[in-house]
């Protein structure tokens, strides 16, 4: 008991002892927090201070990191406009035309909205110094395009070359151009007036370097036509010179279509105005090269007719071409025509060659000492010609026409009469008549010509031989076999007429000047009838006589042969004079064989059979 009392008391001692630290502790403690909560009111304003400037710290760091990334950012585009500067300044690379297009499409963009830290009047010089650029890179190709070796001087010209290598490069620089600001479709533009003044002069630039290189490609060869005409055939010449001309139009006809695509200036009156600068120098070439031909051409319109005729005929095929060539060049343009002037001057040098072609034939009769003078029996020289004309003259069908229409029926003549038809005069539709009448009046003056020459020689028989051959040379050539069977087209049954009949009468001409003496030899003579010695001395006479006769014949056509570019025709002249000669000489020797000699073989040189061989001989 006294155990658990001691316990207890033990117990409460130290309760005790608890309760007062416990006492002790809670007094600290309380005046801790007393202390604490004058310590938390003397701090509260300085915390609340330090929370308004922790804010205000947090908001600064906020804007200089915004600031930061504003600095950098401007300091990133100063950098970027410094190489899009840069990038326009250097102007289009090999390859990077589409780099380009876009740094100049992204200035454009800042202008059209206004957007960016750049000034508009710096974007918009860029601008334009990017466009002046582009348009050196597009003269640089078309210069490369426009220089080089020209095709050879004996080619068919169709084009002047541009290398398909070049096209190719200039076809997208040339689209990316056309995208360019001008006043018609960016009126606010600041740059486009200038940029479109640049263009002008890049276009201008254009037509000039390809105008002067077709025209170097093509000079060559004109050049060749003119130095060829005096040593080929006139029409072959002629055609040759037409050939060119339409090798020109073929170059004209190309560069247009070129000129519509690679324009840098696109709408069609600007277009046309720079295809007529291009044209210039083609044209000028044409007209030198004509002024040139028709030089030649005048030097010796006798020898160079038909040169102006094929000339004129193959000019005359090419007026459509050249009229559609016309409206391209812009209706500021389209009262020049140099095809047209060219026309008129050739024209009036075939209207020359007609009556002067005529002339010639005439003043053939008056010439003294050429062909055809006395005791010549040789073809003319003017019949030669006459005939040659003739042959070519189909060839220039349709340039003759239009010439001889142009002079007027009958007008070659100088004067001298009308046409062979009178009737209303002829127009368009007549060109078939009109070289008919032409060529009847050809005829006419070359027979009138050789008429006149046979008769002004002094022995007749000679005469009679030259215009046999010269008439059966004429007919033979321009009715029996022409070179061209188309001549016989410009042949009227009184040209036909005329010449057969004329050729009758030359034949004629022939046997009464070369025969009818030995014939009048076999003729009964009025002092034979009355018997003696009177008539045996006359037929003895006669005998000798046509022997003598005879031998002057076969003499005569021993130097001056009948026909000979025709052994037809010969052959039956040598009948025909068989039949006139032979049996009048059989029938005369067999009448009087017996009669007037004791020998008759002393007066009788020859056999009517010999007389025949000898005959036929002279027309082998």
């Amino acid at each position: 008991m006294d155990d658990e009392t001691a316990e207890i008391e033990l117990l409460e001692q130290n309760l005790n002892k608890t309760r007062q630290i416990s006492q002790k502790m809670t007094s600290i403690l309380n005046s801790f927090d007393s202390r604490i909560a004058k310590l938390e009111k003397s701090i509260l304003p300085l915390y609340n201070s330090t929370q308004i400037l922790n804010r205000r710290a947090s908001s600064k760091w906020k804007y200089i990191e915004k600031a930061l990334l504003k600095i950098d950012e401007v300091a990133s585009n100063q950098e970027g406009i410094a190489a899009e500067e840069a990038l326009i300044l250097r102007g289009p690379q090999n390859g990077q035309l589409a780099v380009y297009q876009e740094a100049l499409e992204r200035l454009n963009a800042s202008i059209a909205f206004k957007s960016g830290d750049r000034d508009v009047k710096d974007t918009a010089r860029l601008v334009e110094t990017g466009a002046k650029k582009l348009t050196q890179l597009f003269t640089k190709l078309v210069a490369e395009a426009s220089t080089g070796s020209t095709p050879p001087p004996n080619t068919d010209i169709t084009s002047a070359p541009f290398p398909s290598n070049l096209l190719s490069t200039l076809r997208p620089l040339v689209a990316f151009i056309r995208t360019l600001p001008l006043p018609a479709s960016h009126p606010s533009h600041p740059a486009a007036p200038a940029i479109m003044s640049t263009l002008k002069e890049a276009q201008k630039g254009y037509a000039d370097m390809r105008g002067n290189w077709a025209r170097k490609c093509l000079e060559t060869q004109g050049k060749r036509v003119i130095d060829r005409a005096d040593n080929v055939d006139a029409v072959t010449a002629g055609k040759d010179f037409g050939r060119w001309v339409e090798s020109l139009l073929s170059v004209a006809d190309e560069e247009y279509k070129y000129i519509k695509e690679l324009s840098p200036l696109s709408s069609p009156n600007v277009v046309a105005s720079a295809y007529n600068s291009l044209l210039n120098p083609i044209l000028a070439l044409f007209s030198n090269t004509l002024t040139s031909l028709v030089g030649l051409i005048k030097r010796s319109l006798h020898k160079y007719s038909f040169l102006a005729l094929a000339s004129y005929e193959t000019l005359l095929a090419l007026q459509p071409r050249w009229d559609t060539l016309l409206t391209r060049r812009g209706s500021e343009n389209a009262k020049a025509n140099e095809l047209k002037d060219g026309l008129s001057t050739l024209r009036s040098v075939c209207l020359r060659s007609f009556p002067e072609f005529l002339a010639d034939v005439k003043m053939a009769s008056l010439a003294k000492g050429g062909s055809g003078g006395d005791g010549s029996t040789t073809i003319a020289d003017f019949v030669f010609s006459t005939v040659k004309y003739l042959d070519r003259l189909p060839e220039v069908h349709s340039a003759a026409a239009a010439a001889l229409l142009q002079l007027g029926d009958g007008n070659w003549k100088m004067g001298e009469g009308v046409s062979v038809a009178k009737g209303p005069k002829l127009g368009d539709g007549d060109e078939q008549v009109i070289l008919e009448h032409f060529v009847y009046d050809v005829v006419a003056t070359t027979i009138n010509s050789l008429t006149a020459i046979s008769r002004t020689q002094r022995r007749p028989a000679p005469g009679s031989i030259y215009l046999l051959n010269n008439m059966s040379y004429l007919r033979h050539h321009i009715v029996e076999a022409p070179a061209h069977d188309e001549l016989l087209d410009l042949l009227s049954r009184s040209t036909q007429d005329l010449l057969n009949s004329n050729f009758r009468t030359a034949k004629a001409a022939y046997f009464d000047a070369n025969f009818s003496p030995l014939l009048q030899m076999l003729t009964d003579d009025p002092a034979a009838k009355s018997g003696g010695s009177s008539a045996r001395t006359a037929v003895k006479e006669k005998f000798v006589k046509f022997y003598d006769l005879l031998e002057e014949v076969l003499e005569r056509h021993r130097v001056a042969r009948i026909l000979e570019d025709d052994p037809e025709a010969r052959e039956a002249i040598g009948d025909d004079v068989v039949k006139l000669v032979v049996p009048s000489l059989r029938s005369f020797t067999n009448k009087y064989q017996r009669e007037f000699s004791k020998n008759p073989s002393k007066y009788i040189k020859q056999s009517p059979e010999t007389v025949e061989s000898q005959l036929r001989a002279i027309y082998r």
